[in-house]
């Protein structure tokens, strides 16, 4: 199995698993809901996020995974309200006061709107901590050397995967909901 193989079935694997998880706490349901869109903006955020996140690995790991999923949520928003201005934003306006540290707090404060004191926020927080747990345990898992190259790509595909679950999680919350529509993917209804 090739190095582009091996990467493609562990994020298809975290995927699933994330997905799974999701379910069972009523964050997702159905088809994965995700836009061509938001997908497409995490190549244009993803080597500064991935900059900061790489710096909290060793003290941090559920965070430095876990902020991603955040940042989806927040550019799943902004694809709901309005997406000319966050196809363009810029990855640090994600920031918090304290800039990556308490990026989590700002997204969920001022970009969703919910209050970081009520149950919402504290029942966000609770699943993106545990899909950010699940992710750092499947890593390990892979038994990757420590900052090898491949330790890095690992870190990539998973990042990218906690912030399309972000994404699905907040589009959700949003009331979107993916249907399959009969005869249009060449499949039968």
């Amino acid at each position: 199995m090739d190095n582009k193989e091996y990467l493609d079935n562990f994020e298809f694997s975290l995927m699933n698993k994330l997905v799974q998880l999701c379910r069972s706490y009523g964050y997702l349901d159905g088809v994965l809901p995700s836009t061509d869109d938001i997908d497409t903006l995490w190549l244009q955020l993803a080597p500064e996020y991935l900059a900061d996140a790489v710096e909290q690995v060793r003290d941090y790991p559920t965070v430095s995974v876990a902020w991603a999923a955040y940042m989806g949520m927040a550019v799943a928003n902004g694809w709901d309200k309005d997406w000319a201005s966050t196809s363009q934003m810029e990855y640090k306006s994600l920031y918090g006061q304290r800039g990556f540290d308490d990026m989590d707090e700002n997204i969920v404060a001022h970009i969703l709107g919910i209050s970081l004191d009520t149950p919402d926020a504290r029942a966000i927080e609770d699943i993106v901590r545990r899909c950010g747990e699940l992710t750092v345990d499947l890593i390990r898992h892979e038994q990757v050397e420590p900052q090898s190259p491949m330790a890095y790509h690992i870190f990539v595909r998973a990042s990218r995967a906690m912030y399309r679950i972000g994404a699905a999680m907040e589009l959700k919350r949003l009331g979107y909901k993916m249907e399959r529509i009969g005869g249009c993917d060449g499949l039968p209804s």
